[in-house]
């Protein structure tokens, strides 16, 4: 900690010293940084924040990948630091939904490296919690690494380990940024001129985003925990209160400090049935709640310490414990912890708080520099159990350009700051799915679920005759997107025999009509809604130029043709994989996925494009119809007065023309594996393009298609998905898809393929089939060969023209080879499969090209 005053320039400032600021700062120290400072509003180490009111407990598993690869990762950082008690962690189930769920978990942690995962029969639970009335539980899920941190010794470590410089009472007032870069950050104490800042806030992240005009989406949230008064039953615990804090400046009630800073001794626990978790703190036991109302806090009001209170500390409200408030629980906290822990009936509290921590509305980390304001970065939404992860992952990548951990580069697609839609920063909209997401933290979510509020935000010109179709809209980044259509019901007759049922976990919130959809599409034609994929024009005498810089395929390509390439970062790992189409001498249209793609790829292509270029993102600018079938080009056709042969039209071309009246982008591009056109055209113009197209297919039976089927036709055709196939952890030649890079030409992330070319692929995308079954493999599930596990499954979906199912996974390289027999678990059952040629559907492409 420095006595010096605060400097008057830092090269990094980072605002916020609780669990991720202390831990990027370490970490960016590490690889070499220097000068970099650390400034909180509160006394350090207890600086108000949640770090030091949280109970510390470290669940690893998630079935997020990089969820659980960063909480392993801070178990060992601070086991090694001496700040993290490995007692190990259980889950316990007292629903058989919840012992189908412990499943899960144990295939979860498999997949994703967590060490010797198991079940637990509830005789064995009591070996490990012997106050657990063992009738009230049907077994559990043990983690032997999970445990817990001690955050105000976890906080001293990382501060005095640190070569940065921490400040404490410091309140930051403003943060300067001009011309789109970040300037200074104004405190009480001073100005600090500096190149770059981390918002590591948390609690206060909307507020500290506000000083810039930053509309973040984190809503802060309250929630219970209380311990106990001493228990008979563990009266030998050894307890040292008093110590954690000796000689610091705390805030507030010091014993929720010292409390939460005693270490456990067993395992750490969880009833997520009742939305409980529990460990104990010398002779006491902690008791934590979820089970209650969400207790969303205004965030403009989270305000600052006081002489009697920590900031991120509210009073304890005794009816959210003894009532059942929680809108999905049928017990209060205190009857389920009655039942379950029965040494606990009737003990008065020593310790009672309702501590505030955060939430997004989707519930992820918000990481990575901000689109608006270079040099401004983020490291917030994070607790505990992921700090070290993420410090380690922002560091890296503010450092070398590439996120990552030591097992190599991760995937920030789910965690981006830029990932939220528009409407993402209205407070209403986050703080109402915060609390949401709150209310879910312990729930059994069904795969495909979907909120049911907020809804109708973005929808496309098409949404009133979708809704006429009987569409079944999911919602992806805010858009209404139809997943199947009630409309082609009649079609599940025709294909019965080659659509299986789909029953258990995998067949929920699915529809054979998905099935029949595909098969129609195969034989027809089809209509499909890609409004929410985006179109980022690239402008200006250097835009051919450009985008061969940050393209990885040769883009010296002629007017009208189109190219599929990738986009990657330093570390040649996969930033995105676009469509681009040449539409003038200095003219580009350049297409990519939706949902996340316009915040994350358009603001990157924004920040790197030299003053001679322009770069539109137009999100909502345009609409597009996907027409797709044998009968597609007979469809176009009709109502177009171009040539559209395959002479006058040729694949992976493109050409503006009318539909009708509607002026349109066309690409001979198909995401189905079958012949056809994507059809961009300003939005005002939608309603007019769909009608037209529409009316003009009657006679040819066309149909709308919904995203179910267009997931199954891309597996079978293995056609790559941002996000789920490909992402930043990976490379083109491990992804499949060598042929959209070109070594010849220079671009952004080619020394690392150059080295990855001459030191050979470790690992390789697969495909497998099921070798005896129907089901659909779910993502995250683990891949094993020779009773190892080997992989897991990214993406996997029934292939109904090939009539098998569809598994798709990285796997060690001598693995990856047509042929190899594997096997994949999921949902408790074990399927063989094998590796296949991919791909799947019309290898020679045929049906594409004809």
């Amino acid at each position: 900690m420095s006595t010096e005053s605060l400097p008057s320039r830092a090269e990094t400032v980072i605002i916020g010293a609780g669990a991720v600021g202390c831990s990027v700062a370490y970490h960016l120290t590490e690889l070499g940084a220097e000068d970099v400072v650390v400034v909180d509003q509160g006394p350090l180490p207890v600086t108000g924040g949640s770090s030091t009111h949280a109970p510390g407990i470290m669940f690893q598993t998630s079935p997020s990948k990089i969820q659980t690869k960063t909480a392993h990762y801070t178990s060992r950082l601070l086991k090694d630091a001496g700040v993290y008690t490995e007692v190990g962690g259980i889950e316990l189930a007292r629903s058989e939904e919840r012992m189908d769920f412990l499943q899960r978990r144990v295939e979860w942690a498999t997949s994703y490296g967590l060490p010797e995962p198991q079940l637990l029969e509830p005789e064995e639970v009591s070996e490990h919690f012997p106050l657990v009335d063992e009738d009230e539980i049907l077994g559990g899920y043990y983690s032997p690494t999970d445990g817990q941190v001690a955050g105000t010794d976890a906080l001293q470590w990382y501060i005095e380990t640190s070569s940065a410089r921490f400040f404490g009472n410091t309140e930051v007032t403003d943060i300067e940024a001009s011309g789109g870069n970040v300037q200074a950050v104004v405190t009480d104490n001073g100005r600090i001129e500096c190149d770059r800042c981390v918002l590591a806030t948390n609690n206060w992240a909307y507020q500290t985003g506000q000083l810039v005009g930053l509309d973040l989406p984190i809503a802060p949230v309250e929630h219970q925990y209380v311990v106990t008064e001493p228990l008979e039953e563990l009266q030998d615990n050894e307890t040292s209160i008093g110590d954690a804090t000796a000689g610091l400046e705390v805030p507030g009630d010091r014993q929720i400090t010292e409390f939460m800073a005693q270490p456990p001794d067993r395992p750490v626990g969880r009833d997520q049935d009742n939305s409980l978790y529990f460990r104990t703190h010398g002779d006491g036991y902690g008791l934590g709640s979820y089970n209650h109302e969400p207790l969303v806090v205004d965030p403009d009001e989270m305000g600052t310490n006081g002489e009697e209170s920590q900031a991120s500390v509210h009073s304890f409200t005794e009816e959210h414990w003894t009532e059942a408030t929680h809108p999905n629980r049928d017990k209060s906290p205190q009857q389920a912890f009655d039942e379950l822990l029965p040494a606990t009936q009737g003990t008065d509290f020593r310790v009672t708080e309702n501590g505030i921590f955060v939430y997004t509305p989707d519930g992820m980390p918000v990481i990575g520099e901000t689109a608006a304001i270079d040099g401004l970065w983020t490291g917030l939404a994070i607790w505990w159990t992921h700090s070290g992860g993420y410090g380690k992952i922002l560091a890296e990548w503010m450092e070398n350009g590439v996120p990552r951990l030591p097992s190599g580069p991760v995937d920030t697609s789910g965690i981006h700051v830029n990932r939220f839609e528009p409407h993402a920063g209205s407070k209403e909209y986050f703080t109402d799915r915060g609390g949401k997401r709150y209310q879910q933290v312990y729930s059994i979510v069904e795969p495909r679920w979907q909120p049911d509020d907020h809804r109708g935000l973005r929808v496309s010109p098409f949404y009133d005759h979708q809704q006429d179709l009987g569409a079944e809209f999911y919602q992806s980044g805010g858009w209404e997107t139809p997943q199947w259509y009630e409309h082609n019901a009649d079609l599940v007759s025709t294909y019965e025999d080659q659509i299986p049922d789909q029953d258990g976990w995998q067949g929920i919130n699915r529809s054979p009509i998905e099935g029949a959809e595909h098969l129609h599409t195969r034989e027809n034609v089809s209509m499909f809604d890609m409004t929410t994929f985006s179109s980022i024009m690239v402008e200006g005498s250097d835009a051919g130029a450009f985008l061969q810089r940050v393209c990885s395929n040769d883009m010296d390509i002629d007017v009208g043709q189109v190219r599929y390439t990738t986009m990657l970062n330093e570390g040649g790992t996969i930033l995105a994989d676009l469509t681009v189409a040449r539409l003038d001498d200095d003219e580009y249209m350049v297409t990519t996925g939706g949902g996340n793609s316009p915040g994350i790829h358009g603001s990157w292509l924004e920040n790197h494009a030299p003053e001679t270029v322009s770069v539109t993102v137009e999100e909502s600018a345009k609409c597009t119809v996907g027409l797709w079938g044998p009968n597609s080009r007979l469809l176009l056709q009709r109502v177009t007065e171009a040539d559209v042969s395959n002479d006058g039209f040729p694949y992976f071309s493109c050409k503006r023309l009318y539909v009708g009246d509607v002026p349109v982008i066309a690409l001979r591009v198909s995401y189905v594996g079958e012949l056809g056109w994507e059809l961009w055209a300003p939005s005002e113009y939608g309603r007019k393009l769909w009608e037209t197209l529409w009316e003009a297919g009657q006679d040819l039976d066309v149909r709308p298609m919904g995203a179910g089927a267009l997931e199954s036709m891309r597996l079978e055709k293995g056609f790559r998905l941002w996000g789920t196939d490909v992402d930043t952890d990976v490379d083109p030649f491990a992804a499949g898809i060598p042929f959209a890079v070109d070594l010849d030409t220079d671009f952004i992330g080619k020394d690392a393929l150059v080295e990855t070319t001459e030191s050979g692929i470790d690992t390789e995308v697969a495909c497998l089939t099921l070798d005896d079954s129907t089901d659909v493999m779910l993502s995250g599930r683990p891949v094993y060969k020779d009773g190892e596990a080997v992989g897991y499954v990214q993406g996997g979906d029934y292939g109904y023209s090939v009539g098998e199912s569809i598994a798709y996974t990285y796997l060690p390289s001598e693995y990856a080879e047509a042929g190899t027999s594997v096997r994949i678990d999921c949902e408790g059952e074990r399927y063989d499969a094998t590796v296949r040629d991919e791909p799947l559907f019309d290898p020679g492409r045929d049906k594409i090209i004809r």
